[in-house]
Parts: C-alpha cells; sequence; structure tokens
C-alpha cells in the first residue's frame, strides 16, 4: 500500500501528498501536534495481523493483571517488593487496590515479520487519544478520501471508542445521557500540559463528550456528587498518579473524596490507582523470564513469546536464555548490540540507555547501575523501515516508527496512532521527538 501511495504522488497527484496540510484539524490539535510535529502521511498496516495484534495485547494484560496471584499467592507485598517500588507507594497502592480497568497502549515495533511489544502502559494518564484527529481529518480531504475508498482502508477512532466505554460506564449515574467528563491532574501540574491536554478535550467534544479541565484539589462533593467549579462531574479522567499522592502534590483528602464516591457509586474513576500495581517494565521480566515459566499455561507462554522480545530484570544473577543457563551481566555485556536497558519504573524515554548506541565503558557502568536498581534488559527489535515523501522538497526519506495500539474492554482493536524518526536516528532522543500520525487498516493485504 505505501508502494501505491508513493507511485501515485510521484506520478503528480499533489492533492494525495499535501492533504495532511489540507485537513481540517481543529485549533488545539494544530497548537498542540501543527506543522513538523506530524508526519506528511499515515502509516499503513495490514488489518488482520493488527487486529490478532489487539487480541494478544488483550490476553496479555489479563494475564499482567495475574501476576500477584500467579507468582506470588496473592502477596502484594512480595510483588512489590520484586518491582522495587518505593515503601512510601506501598500504602497508597495497597489502600486503592480495586479490579483494575483494562485500559492502555502498548508500544510496538513491526520487524517486517511479526508485531513485538517493547512496553505497555496502564491506567488512565495516556497520550495519544486525540491523535485519532488525523485519519479523520484526512478522510474529510477529497483526494486521500478517494485514495482510501479505491483502496478499502479503513481505521478505529480511539476517541471514538473511549467516548463508548465512558458511556457505558457512566450509565448507571447518568440515565444513558452523555457524561459529564473531568480531566483531573496533579495541583500546579495541568499548565504543563496544557496544549496536549486542549487537544484531548477538542477530541472528545467532536464525540459529543464534555470535557472539564481542573486540578485534584479543587473538586468539592456536595448532595452525594463530585463536583468542579460548580459543575457536577459524572467521570473523572484520572492524571494525578500516586507519585504526587505521596508528594503531596494531590492532596490525600480530595483523593479519598474521589475513591469514596466512586466506591459508591457516584462517580466513575477512569482509572482507579490500582493500575499503578502493573505499568512497570519489571512486569514485563515476569512475563518473559524463564524462572516464572511453571506459573503460566504452554499456550500462555506461546502469548508471551510471541507478543515480547526477551526480557530479563539485571539484579538476577543468572538466567535461562535460549535454553543456556548464563550469567545475565557477563551476558549483557558480549550481546551490547543486540540489548537495551530500561530503569523499571521511569515514562517515557528517561533512563534509558541503548546497547547499540553506547560505548563498552558506558554500558559496562550502566549495568552495573543497574543491577543495583533492578532495571530490566531487553533484545533490541529492528523496526521495518517505511518511506515519506516530503511534500516540500519532493524527496524520498527512510524513517522508522513506533505504534500505539490502545487497549480497552472487549478486546478489539481499538485505534492506534504512530511516532516516527528518521532511520538511523537515536532510539531515545528520536522517538520522543519526532512527529505523529495516523494508521489506517489495509484489508488482505501485506506490509
Amino acid at each position: 500500500m505505501t508502494e501505491r501511495y508513493l507511485a501515485e504522488v510521484a506520478e503528480g497527484n499533489r492533492a494525495l501528498l499535501e492533504a495532511k496540510d489540507a485537513a481540517p484539524f481543529g485549533p488545539a490539535f494544530l497548537a498542540a501536534h501543527g506543522g513538523d510535529l506530524t508526519l506528511p502521511r499515515p502509516l499503513f498496516v495490514d488489518a488482520e495481523p493488527t487486529r490478532a495484534l489487539a487480541a494478544d495485547l488483550h490476553a496479555l494484560y489479563e494475564l499482567v493483571f495475574q501476576l500477584p496471584a500467579r507468582l506470588f499467592d496473592g502477596d502484594f507485598d512480595a510483588y512489590l517488593k520484586e518491582l522495587g517500588l518505593e515503601p512510601a507507594k506501598h500504602a497508597v497502592l495497597r489502600r486503592y487496590r480495586a479490579t483494575p480497568l483494562l485500559y492502555g497502549r502498548a508500544d510496538v515495533y513491526h520487524d517486517g515479520d511479526s508485531y513485538k511489544a517493547l512496553e505497555f502502559n496502564v491506567g488512565s494518564s495516556l497520550g495519544g487519544i486525540d491523535r485519532s484527529a488525523v485519519e479523520a481529518g484526512l478522510m474529510r480531504v477529497p483526494a486521500f478520501r478517494d485514495f482510501a475508498e479505491r483502496h478499502g482502508l479503513s481505521y478505529v477512532n480511539a476517541a471514538a471508542r473511549l467516548a463508548e466505554e465512558w458511556r457505558k460506564a457512566a450509565a448507571p449515574i447518568t440515565g444513558g445521557a452523555d457524561p459529564v467528563v473531568a480531566f483531573l491532574e496533579c495541583d500546579g501540574g495541568l499548565e504543563v500540559y496544557l496544549p496536549m491536554v486542549e487537544s484531548l478535550r477538542e477530541a472528545m467534544a467532536g464525540q459529543g463528550i464534555e470535557m472539564l479541565l481542573g486540578e485534584v484539589g479543587q473538586v468539592t462533593e456536595r448532595d452525594g456528587r463530585l463536583w468542579l467549579r460548580g459543575r457536577r462531574i459524572d467521570v473523572v479522567l484520572r492524571y494525578y498518579t500516586e507519585n504526587e499522592i505521596v508528594s503531596g502534590e494531590a492532596p490525600m483528602a480530595a483523593v479519598e473524596r474521589i475513591e469514596r464516591l466512586h466506591e459508591e457509586g457516584r462517580v466513575v474513576l477512569w482509572a482507579t490507582l490500582d493500575s499503578a500495581l502493573y505499568h512497570s517494565k519489571g512486569c514485563l521480566a515476569m512475563l518473559s523470564d524463564e524462572r516464572w515459566r511453571e506459573a503460566f499455561t504452554a499456550e500462555e507462554i506461546a502469548l508471551v513469546d510471541r507478543v515480547l522480545p526477551l526480557t530479563r530484570t539485571l539484579s538476577t544473577s543468572h538466567s535461562v536464555i535460549e535454553g543456556e543457563r548464563v550469567d545475565l551481566v557477563d551476558y549483557c555485556r558480549e550481546h551490547r548490540d543486540e540489548l537495551i536497558l530500561k530503569p523499571r519504573a521511569n515514562f517515557s524515554s528517561t533512563g534509558i540507555v541503548v546497547g547499540w548506541e553506547s560505548g563498552e565503558r558506558d554500558w559496562r557502568e550502566a549495568l552495573d547501575d543497574g543491577r543495583t536498581t533492578g532495571a530490566i534488559v531487553q533484545r533490541r527489535v529492528r523496526p521495518k523501515p517505511f518511506e515519506v515523501m516530503d511534500p516540500r522538497t519532493n524527496q524520498v526519506s527512510r524513517w522508522v516508527g513506533v505504534l500505539g495500539p490502545f487497549v480497552m474492554p472487549g478486546g478489539r482493536y481499538s485505534g492506534c496512532y504512530a511516532r516516527a524518526m528518521p532511520e538511523g536516528a537515536s532510539i531515545v532522543r528520536g522517538l520522543g521527538a519526532g512527529p505523529s500520525t495516523g494508521v489506517f487498516l489495509v484489508e488482505g493485504a501485506a506490509l
């Protein structure tokens, strides 16, 4: 499909080439993602394996939620200790344990043969839902809509899927009416991310959902309901985390108020703090490491091996890799060009050390530090490059991208976006700062 697209624009279909610039995006989206922050074209992915990936991710998330019971007989203290979570957070997470909400986003590469999930995020503080505006905007450009219809392209609007889930969750409170949603950050935390938040609000407004913006300390209770600046709230989209609760940036009294009203069925908390029990990268190691294999069925092991690259916790002195017991640090030193090191608890690219971008000495020091902190090492996945034509220069360049498929209740494909960087750029710097784009499904076609 990429070849067909590039062939058409090379033959002079300027309107197709310039579709992104012609798309009628909203002002908030343009403020957050306009210009070079959006790739000139979307990505095209084979529909069948992408839907299969969605089912696999759904099953993988369900398996992650079972880790405390499977590996530690329900002993959450032992589970949290294995994750290396700071003791100050234990009491918060133990207090707010509930049934996890299946809501998240994975970071996925396609290596040309199959998908591999590098990481996954669990809980409500996700980015990317607003990027669903890319596909919707492109489909309002006649040249792109014609291309999509001729080739049978489709997409799933992640914002529409989220709105659907909010309506279902809030129905007992609203009686089926559209819920009023409050996006809540920690006190003092909203301003930092305001352009992204406004873009999300714009996307949800397009789905008929009113989303108010506020900070957790601003909410009040009246007549058994939650209020924000004089408006009654049906759903709380939680962006404050256990970190802000421990630091005091999310006042405990307000947190308790929201949790209590959620437990009483008077507001929907999307999502509860228990999700923080499962978003550590250490969960990947628990799934992948040979020492835990007896806790899983053959079918579950096949799922893990299909979706995850080899992942290990560095604090483990020895490990079985490809059937051979090895000293893990020695193995990592010898295979530097095939490994990446990641702190278990950090978000984005913070603290990541890329073996193939590091010198021998820097890698050795990173391994020593990682062994102390319990960082994970993960086998390299080489994403398949794709080509992009620049509308300004007509030059074609090669890029690589990480897909961000969303995981929502029900197990079906719930939309996706992509972050990209030029082929050969630094993984750590590139994907964190590179442009994003939308993703279209191609029925019955090879990638």
